[in-house]
Parts: C-alpha cells; sequence; structure tokens
C-alpha cells in the first residue's frame, strides 16, 4: 500500500470495483496495444531482407535483440518505481511514460533504418518502466489490505491487458507486413496517444491512490539526489557510447552485458529492501517468503516471452499461415493467447470469487503456472516433429500452445501483480512492484541467451528441455508451498 489510502479513491462504480479501475484498464489496453502490435512485427522487421523491407539482420541475433529490448524494458520498471515512490507519485509517472512511449513508436514509424530502431527502443524501454509498474501499483491501491475483490480486479484488469495484446498484432500485423512495416509502427503510436487522451479524462476517478510519493525525498536532498543521478545516467551513455563507436563493445556484448545485469539486479534490489531499516521484521519475512515466487516467475516468463522469439519465428518457417485457403501474415499467431485471456479471465477471476478463502493459496498457483508453461513447451516440441523441412504444420498446433500457455499465464501472472502489492514492504510499495517486473527481466535477459541455440533443425531438443525444466521447477515449488505460505505471514 502507498501513503495514500484506497479508502481515499472512488470505491465502486465499474463492474463492482472501483470506478479507477475502468480509467486504469482502458489505460493499460492502449498502453499494450501499442506495444504487442511493435513487437508483433519487430523480430520479422529486423531479420527480413532488404528486398522484403526489413533490415536484414542476422535472424539469431534479431530474436536475441528483441529478446533483450523486452527485458531491459521491465529492467527500467525499477527505475520507475523508485521515482514514483520518491519524487513523482504514481499517477504523474504514468502520464510522463505514456509520453515517453508514444515518441519511441513515432521514432519507429520513421524509415531511418536501425538508427530510428534503436532510438525508438531507448524510448519506449525508459517510458515503459515509469508506466509499467506504477499503473499497477494504482490499481493494488485502490483497494483495502484485505478487499476480497483484490485478486478479481487484477484479473479484470489483465484483460484490458490482453484486449489491447489481442487486437494489436491484427492491426500493426497487417499494416507492417502487408502494407509498409512503418505504418505498422504508426499504428502503434496513435494507440499509445489514445490512451493518454483517456488516462487524463478519466483521472479523476482515481481520486487520491498513488497520487502523491510514497517515501518523498526531503526537499533539502532532492536536488542533490537527482543531480547525482542524472550525472551517472549521463556518464554511463557516454561511456557506452564511445565503447560502441571505437568497436570495443560490439551490438552482441552489449546484449551479454544487459542479460548478466538483468540476473544482477534483482539479486541487489532484494538485499537492498531486505537490509532496509525502513522494512519491518513482519515484512521482511514476507519478502523471503517472495523469493522462491520470483524464481518461479523467471522460469515462467523465460518460456512465456519467447511467443514473441522463438515461436514467432518457428509460426514464420513451419507453421502453415492459413485457414479454409485464406492466408494471413504470421504475426496475427501473436493474437491468439490474449483472445484466450479475454475469454478465460472473467472465468478464473469468477473462479476466485466464488472459492473466496478456499481458493489454493499462492504458491500453489505459481506452481500450476510453471507446470503449464513448461507443458506448452512440449506440445511444441510435438508440432515440431509432426512437420518437416517442406511439410508446414497446421495452425490449430500453435492454438494448443496457446491455450496450455495462457492457462499457466492466468495461475501466474496476474496473480504475481496481486501478492506483490499484498507482500510489498510500505516504504517501497512502487518499487516492489518494479521488483515483480523484474522477473521478466531475467527470464528475457537469460532467454537472450537461450535463443541462439534455437534453429529449425534443432526445435525438437530445444523445446522439450526447456518444457521438461520448467515442468520439474513447478513440481518442486509445490512440493515446498505449504513452508512458503508460512513465510507469507496471514497474506494468502
Amino acid at each position: 500500500m502507498s501513503a495514500t489510502s484506497a479508502a481515499e479513491a472512488p470505491r465502486r462504480g465499474f463492474l463492482g470495483h472501483p470506478r479507477g479501475l475502468s480509467t486504469l484498464f482502458f489505460t493499460e489496453l492502449w498502453e499494450r496495444f501499442s506495444y504487442y502490435g511493435m513487437k508483433a512485427i519487430l523480430a520479422y522487421y529486423l531479420y527480413y531482407s532488404v528486398s522484403e523491407g526489413g533490415l536484414g539482420v542476422d535472424k539469431g541475433a534479431a530474436l536475441s535483440l528483441v529478446a533483450i529490448y523486452g527485458s531491459s524494458v521491465y529492467m527500467s520498471g525499477v527505475a520507475g518505481g523508485w521515482l514514483a515512490d520518491r519524487v513523482l507519485g504514481s499517477q504523474r509517472a504514468v502520464l510522463h511514460g505514456g509520453v515517453l512511449i508514444m515518441l519511441g513508436h513515432v521514432a519507429l514509424a520513421v524509415p531511418i533504418g536501425l538508427a530510428g530502431v534503436y532510438l525508438g527502443l531507448v524510448l519506449i524501454v525508459l517510458g515503459t518502466g515509469l508506466l509499467k509498474p506504477n499503473v499497477s501499483n494504482i490499481v493494488g491501491d485502490l483497494y483495502g489490505e484485505h478487499d476480497p475483490r483484490r485478486d478479481a480486479g487484477f484479473s479484470i484488469f489483465y484483460t484490458g491487458v490482453n484486449l489491447g495484446a489481442f487486437i494489436a498484432p491484427l492491426v500493426c500485423g497487417f499494416l507492417g507486413q502487408q502494407v509498409n512495416w512503418h505504418l505498422g509502427f504508426g499504428a502503434a503510436a496513435v494507440g499509445m496517444a489514445f490512451g493518454l487522451v483517456q488516462y487524463q479524462v478519466g483521472r479523476k476517478h482515481l481520486g487520491e491512490a498513488s497520487d502523491r510519493p510514497a517515501n518523498p525525498l526531503p526537499d533539502a536532498d532532492r536536488a542533490r539526489v537527482l543531480g547525482r543521478i542524472t550525472a551517472v545516467s549521463l556518464g554511463v551513455v557516454a561511456v557506452l557510447g564511445v565503447l560502441i563507436a571505437t568497436g570495443l563493445l560490439s551490438g552482441e556484448g552489449v546484449v551479454n552485458l544487459l542479460s548478466v545485469v538483468s540476473v544482477v539486479l534483482p539479486v541487489v534490489y532484494f538485499t537492498v529492501m531486505m537490509r532496509s531499516p525502513r522494512t519491518t521484521p513482519v515484512e521482511r519475512t514476507r519478502l523471503v517468503a517472495y523469493i522462491p515466487l520470483f524464481i518461479a516467475a523467471v522460469i515462467f516468463w523465460l518460456l512465456y516471452e519467447q511467443a514473441a522469439t522463438v515461436i514467432a519465428a518457428f509460426a514464420d518457417t513451419s507453421v502453415r499461415n492459413s485457414i479454409f485457403g485464406i492466408e494471413f501474415p504470421p504475426s496475427f499467431f501473436q493474437s491468439i493467447n490474449p483472445v484466450m485471456i479475454i475469454v478465460f479471465a472473467p472465468l478464473f477471476a469468477l473462479l476466485w470469487m466464488r472459492l473466496g478463502t478456499r481458493q489454493p493459496a499462492t504458491p500453489r498457483k505459481f506452481s500450476g503456472g510453471l507446470l503449464f508453461v513448461g507443458l506448452s513447451f512440449l506440445v511444441a516440441m510435438a508440432a515440431s516433429q509432426a512437420g518437416g523441412p517442406d511439410d508446414e504444420v497446421s495452425p490449430l498446433w500453435l492454438v494448443l500452445v496457446f491455450f496450455v500457455m495462457t492457462c499457466g499465464e492466468l495461475l501466474l501472472s496476474p496473480v504475481g501483480l496481486s501478492v506483490t502489492t499484498k507482500l510489498a514492504p510500505r516504504a517501497f510499495a512502487a518499487q516492489t512492484m518494479g521488483l515483480f517486473f523484474l522477473s521478466s527481466a531475467a527470464g528475457q535477459g537469460i532467454g537472450a541467451q537461450v535463443v541462439k541455440l534455437y534453429s529449425d533443425d534443432a526445435a525438437v531438443a530445444y523445446f522439450g528441455i526447456l518444457g521438461a525444466v520448467a515442468m520439474g521447477l513447478g513440481v518442486l515449488l509445490l512440493v515446498f508451498s505449504p513452508k512458503i505460505r508460512e513465510l507469507m505471514r496471514g497474506v494468502d
């Protein structure tokens, strides 16, 4: 919970939930439209040949770049959470982040090659770092600590996320692959602009929830601290720029560096919060319980986020992209998962509401998430065995892959958002939400190295090994669930 009370936001008005949930639902819908619309075509734009309108980047390098971009997006959430907790408040952080995201998509829409890609990705990384953890933090702040509607509220919110993710590949994918790549990126920019307008119009419904910093910097220290942060950030950028310009650090070297940072950063952040005098003994115990859940989330996202890299490449080369004789761009496959979320998330939300206190504990839900995502990769393994070099498999194989993956996502992702708001130390409210998104950063950072191992010839071993590892860890988490729940100190 942040410094402002959930009671200060309007309590009802949107499907039995606080009216502000509607504002955040549509803000996240349009932000995710822009994010997933761009991501659905980014890998193809990078590795398609110049004659096809792409940039002709090596496929392995392109997949690795997309993965490390996704990792960087979520790493930036730590800085965004800190700025919200100490300087801006979550509501203003969301606004500023949305503006940066929109500008990033505008840069991608300008046909200036890799320069536009790099500039656009940097702006989107910075903007998403401000917006993503903080919009979720505001959702949590709309509810009291023991409000039974909280998990259901996050599931409804998650439906908005996936409604945007469903529409995005259809619009941006069609425009990008069938008309012009830059029109696809431009559509993503327009989507974020819609989200910003909607957020400003509906912001009044949020009341004072997360409006002020939870742990503001003292006025006397603000200029000094922000000045140092700015100087260090500019220094790091300058050093990296010189190393890249002189050839001492290659593009692959940057990817490798960010992969290491994605793993080290959450370790450092856990250590800082555990040792902070502002973390109470009970909060410290809850953080210990959060560690195995975090690791489970890392493994989940390692597999799940390959939908836009390895699975997208598999769809491009090994899956028939036509139904009833009607062909469609491979990017359309990216809409399967979100449409399933739209269908099944309300059912999961209803299930949790009906079960009430009888629903499975959070560690057991996380275990289910790992088991299902692992199973989805075993299905992909079967699909890769069903076809051949000149024999594309039925698109129903990918429908099944995404269906199984969706079941795992609904057991882990919205539940993870909810439990993070409940286990977060009060002084690190928004920053802990940023920490949850670091699980995706670490998963994709590791994935940036793992996806280099994929090829059409190695697909069976690739999908099989990763799927088996995830399912094994899911069983292990299930065994230790009672101990983890005990450490959560009353949080379900």
